[in-house]
């Protein structure tokens, strides 16, 4: 009886433990963003959170974005912009510590050509091919020759024409 109870124990603690980790695991809410008391500043500042992408949610921007990370992003642009940076200055700070992708409109250089420039490619490969596949489907059939023509009569000649059984006049 003890070790049926014991086993009964051990088994709702492991439960508890399984329904419970997820909930301890989360990640804490981030601290309330606080606006810097420029308001110019705070309005570039919010400029540049618009092009800066959530390293976390990766398709919303720092703005938007409700991660933990965001805030501590949107804390250094803050920071940055209060100590008299420029906004290049701050997005190649960013990019320096995230990389490219942290900005939507990434600098064109050699390791970001596919970004830009792989959708059009691929949109140009994609009308060639299906332009290349509709020459192709456009070859018409050269017309009979005297002689084929005649074999075609001899055999449709030939072939005993049955009507449809399920066909119906159309003259009623």
């Amino acid at each position: 009886m003890k070790r049926s109870l014991r086993i009964s124990l051990a088994s709702l603690g492991a439960a508890l433990g399984l329904i419970a980790g997820p909930a301890i695991a989360q990640e804490p809410p981030p601290a309330p963003d606080r606006p810097l008391p420029d308001a110019a500043q705070e309005a570039r500042a919010q400029d540049l959170f618009d092009g800066i992408r959530c390293v976390v949610c990766q398709h919303e921007a720092i703005a938007d974005s409700p991660a933990g990370i965001a805030a501590d992003m949107r804390q250094l642009v803050r920071e940055q912009v209060a100590a008299g940076r420029s906004d290049q200055q701050i997005e190649q700070d960013l990019v320096r510590r995230y990389g490219d992708f942290v900005l939507f409109q990434p600098p064109v250089r050699a390791a970001t050509w596919l970004l830009w420039f792989g959708p059009v490619a691929l949109m140009i490969a994609v009308g060639a091919g299906l332009l290349l596949m509709m020459r192709r489907r456009r070859i018409e059939a050269a017309p009979l020759s005297p002689d084929e023509e005649a074999r075609l009569a001899v055999i449709v000649a030939e072939v005993d024409l049955r009507p449809d059984p399920d066909a119906k006049r159309s003259d009623h």
